[in-house]
């Protein structure tokens, strides 16, 4: 068994696009850990999309050999997603590591998403070494990078390694500072098995992968292994590491990162976050730190056509397979049928998950505008939590209404702090808790604002504002009471679930009257009159009319009685009433998307 002073398991915090999955390409060149034949650009992003977009989605762990001194040493280095919405997956990362690479690219300048990370590391006693990448471009600003590093963790500027992930230049220095700065990790051989699992996959003729970094005891094909959460037991049929392809062990001892194979069936019964013990003897107390990670957005999702419900129905199990944070439950619309009502971690995961759906599975859908889940105290005493518009009790049966909060925290450069701040205080209902100065020219803005007033454009609005200069990062604070009003759309006096929205009162009739256009405007004329309306406060606050299509019934009248011309009129307007009856409107699938547009237009 490896000799746990030889052993450093890291991770790397940086920005999306800020190079870490390109320092982790150069290292596995310098190490030889991959044949230079199989060797291609990010290497450990598995999936096109991460490759196309350039963002880490799934952490990807890889173990290289590294001869220092003398000495052969291990490093376990997980490359985590950086984006704000996967921040579960890189605090369980964190905890599998002693130690990370604090990487910051020198044209950008530390991040608001980095800031999060690295004071999440400081919280799980990581040793950092602190790293300005891409200092070959020609707009690089190291010295002002390596100051704002100074200001965020209080480290000498002589610790601070400057490399180009690019061209391999100071890579070889980062793994010396690994081996010295980082501490070993503890462990001992003959306390109970206790296993971290970090993340999981599913392999369709393997089952559930689950990737684990081990604190104490060891695990081998044969043993009998304990989920702590769930209390479920598998007899465990593979034990490997990661070289970064799976290559099996004989065991996993104390301080390794591998991999664990037992005939799992689902990823939601081997959770991020959940310790792994022996079934036979096992640990008194699990691993700190984990919980039920809940879906921060909602939206529905339809298929467009009734007969691939079915279609959609298999894909989003089979991606629930590899995504255990998807959530999904059946949902029905008059207007769009039947379909999902899907949780998720934030806009970028649901943004993934409908590309995956497109690509992988060939399905294109329709999702409706996004919601957050809001909790509700009834009349009754009884408690609430609803996500859908359309499930939302009626106003007499409401003794309150409490929104989502989140911590928002924004790095500017100061000369668009003003924009910023008018368009979260004006519009935004958001309220500034306090400013930082973030060195020269760049101040964190941290504001408190409901959820919903940032889940739709906000990311969009604030990179306009700032011409791309600003970044963001939020933290959920909790639940408060707030003077939030559904908005229901009657088309032709039906109403229509998949286009009803809440919003704030103040907001209400502005939002009610822009949607109402809208959709007059998306949706086409018919042979009757077709009347639109908002509903709120139990009372109609906005309506448009889409005209009927006319038929010129008195072309042929060439002069004549009038009471002749009137009779036509009246017979064409009997018509037109028999047939706005039984008329069904037919909606356009961009209407359901009006909701998103009228976001957009408020600004």
């Amino acid at each position: 068994m490896k000799d746990v002073n030889l052993i450093r398991n890291i991770c790397i915090i940086a920005h999306i696009d800020h190079g870490k999955t390109t320092l982790v390409d150069r290292i596995l060149e310098l190490t030889k850990s991959v044949d230079p034949r199989q060797m291609h650009e990010q290497f450990l992003d598995q999936m096109d999309i991460e490759r196309e977009r350039g963002i880490t989605i799934k952490a990807q762990p890889v173990k290289i050999l590294y001869q220092y001194k003398e000495k052969e040493y291990e490093i376990n280095i997980i490359d985590t997603p950086g984006h704000v919405d996967f921040s579960y997956e890189v605090s369980r990362s964190m905890a599998a590591c002693e130690g990370a690479i604090l990487l910051v690219d020198a044209s950008q300048g530390v991040e608001a998403q980095t800031v999060a990370h690295t004071y999440l590391a400081i919280e799980n006693d990581l040793d950092l070494v602190a790293a300005v990448n891409k200092i070959d471009l020609p707009n690089a600003n190291v010295d002002e990078t390596c100051n704002e590093i100074i200001d965020l963790i209080g480290i000498d500027s002589s610790d601070i390694l400057k490399v180009s992930a690019k061209t391999g230049q100071g890579v070889e220095n980062i793994l010396n500072a690994i081996i010295e700065k980082v501490k070993p990790p503890k462990g001992d051989v003959k306390k109970p098995l206790k296993a971290l699992i970090f993340d999981a996959k599913y392999d369709k003729y393997r089952g559930v992968i689950v990737y684990v970094r081990i604190f104490d005891g060891s695990v081998k094909k044969g043993d009998e292994i304990l989920v702590m959460s769930t209390g479920d037991k598998y007899e465990v049929i593979e034990t490997g590491i990661f070289t970064p392809l799976m290559k099996p062990t004989e065991e996993l001892g104390p301080g390794e990162v591998g991999y664990i194979i037992a005939g799992i069936k689902e990823v939601g019964h081997a959770k991020v976050g959940d310790t792994i013990t022996n079934a036979a003897f096992p640990s008194d107390s699990p691993l700190p730190g984990y919980k039920e990670i809940k879906p921060m957005v909602y939206a529905s999702m339809f298929s467009g056509l009734p007969e691939y419900y079915e279609e959609l129905k298999k894909s989003l199990e089979k991606l629930k397979l590899n995504d255990w944070a998807l959530f999904f439950e059946p949902t029905h619309s008059p207007a769009l049928g039947f379909g999902f009502r899907c949780g998720f971690l934030g806009l970028l995961h649901m943004d993934i998950v409908r590309e995956r759906l497109e690509r992988e599975y060939e399905i294109a859908v329709i999702l409706t505008a996004p919601n957050v889940e809001y909790k509700i105290l009834l009349s009754n005493g009884n408690e609430m939590f609803v996500n859908d518009p359309a499930k939302f009790p009626d106003e007499d049966e409401i003794q309150k209404i409490y929104e989502p909060f989140v911590k928002l925290s924004i790095i500017t450069p100061s000369d668009y702090v003003g924009d910023i701040f008018t368009n979260l205080q004006n519009e935004r209902r958001a309220n500034l808790l306090h400013t930082e100065n973030a060195g020269k020219n760049r101040v964190i803005m941290y504001f408190k604002v409901p959820l919903a007033e940032i889940i739709t454009d906000f990311f969009d609005r604030l990179k306009a504002i700032s011409h791309g200069y600003a970044s963001m990062d939020y933290e959920f604070l909790g639940y408060e009471e707030s003077d939030v009003v559904k908005i229901s759309i009657l088309i032709n006096k039906e109403p229509v679930d998949a286009l009803s929205t809440i919003v704030h009162k103040s907001k209400a009739y502005i939002v009610a009257k822009k949607l109402v256009d809208k959709l007059s405007e998306l949706i086409p004329r018919h042979q009757f009159e077709i009347p639109i309306q908002a509903k709120a406060y139990g009372r109609i606050i906005a309506r448009a009319d889409i005209k009927a299509l006319r038929k010129d019934v008195l072309a042929k009248c060439y002069g004549g009685d009038v009471t002749r011309k009137m009779k036509l009129l009246e017979k064409q307007k009997e018509g037109k009433k028999k047939l706005r009856e039984i008329g069904q409107v037919s909606i356009p699938q961009e209407a359901f998307l009006a909701v998103l547009r009228i976001d957009e237009e408020k600004h």
